[in-house]
């Protein structure tokens, strides 16, 4: 019996590319949330199929890696070269709460239990191939890969593996992006506004972390510091660096990396 109210999904005559969309009344958003889903064919009776969510940055919604990126077709050209096996790409919405949510406990919603609760559980009961045993992998952009590190660090029973692109290390950055006032995403334990803090705090069961950033990217620095500092306590990782800006060509062209970075992590 599913534990949301509601479920729906797309009716497959309809869908294109192999991707698939989800709205599913949260509990934790006290409303809907959109997912697209890239699902690949031929899957037939095949169980625990990995899963990487993909978290977008501020102003988008589910449909911003598909329609940014393509990553659903370069994706399905891995499968089909043999390159990575089948995967299903879940691409959610942050709970559309102002110019992002930065997936962070705010408003009498939880944007951060909607991705590693909600988002996780309506796949396994409505896409084909997932269930409880499917490794679920977390990546993002921006304020998504603030997200993704966050989340992943704090429930490492759950992802497999993170990754980030161009991310927010610190809550203060997002002013960079939106026209709120960090007061809405103040937290009670202020160890939820930093990424180092968090990894430190959950050190001891940290999945495999992957980050990297434009050389031109205004978050170069603070991405060069995330670096330095995991180093300087000892925190696995690995960090690239190559030219682009804060842009969807730097983002298209490197999420491949953390698609053979989360398949690498599966078993052999």
């Amino acid at each position: 019996m599913s534990r949301f109210r509601t479920a729906e999904i797309s009716d497959p005559r309809f869908e294109k590319d192999h991707l698939r969309f989800i709205t599913v009344k949260s509990p934790h958003l006290k409303g809907r949330g959109d997912i697209c889903v890239f699902a690949p064919p031929d899957l037939g009776d095949a169980q625990s199929v990995p899963v990487i969510i993909l978290l977008h940055g501020v102003y988008g919604s589910a449909w911003s890696w598909a329609y940014g990126t393509g990553v659903h077709i370069r994706a399905m050209g891995m499968i089909k070269g043999g390159e990575i096996p089948p995967v299903i790409i879940a691409m959610p919405s942050d709970g559309l709460w102002g110019d992002g949510s930065a997936y962070l406990p705010h408003h009498q919603c939880d944007f951060e239990k909607w991705i590693a609760e909600d988002v996780c559980d309506v796949l396994a009961e409505k896409i084909v191939g997932v269930d409880n045993d499917s490794p679920f992998f977390l990546g993002g952009l921006s304020m998504g890969g603030f997200g993704a590190l966050r989340i992943g660090a704090k429930y490492g029973n759950r992802f497999s593996g993170i990754a980030a692109h161009s991310s927010i290390t610190r809550l203060e950055q997002m002013e960079l992006f939106v026209v709120e006032s960090l007061d809405n995403y103040r937290q009670e334990d202020q160890v939820d506004e930093d990424v180092l803090s968090t990894f430190i705090r959950y050190r001891e069961n940290l999945p495999p972390i992957r980050f990297d950033c434009g050389t031109s990217d205004q978050l170069i620095e603070h991405n060069r510091a995330l670096h330095r500092e995991m180093e300087k306590f000892g925190i696995p990782h690995e960090y690239a660096e190559h030219s682009g800006g804060h842009e969807w060509s730097y983002w298209e062209k490197h999420v491949i990396e953390s698609i053979r970075f989360f398949v690498a992590q599966l078993p052999a």
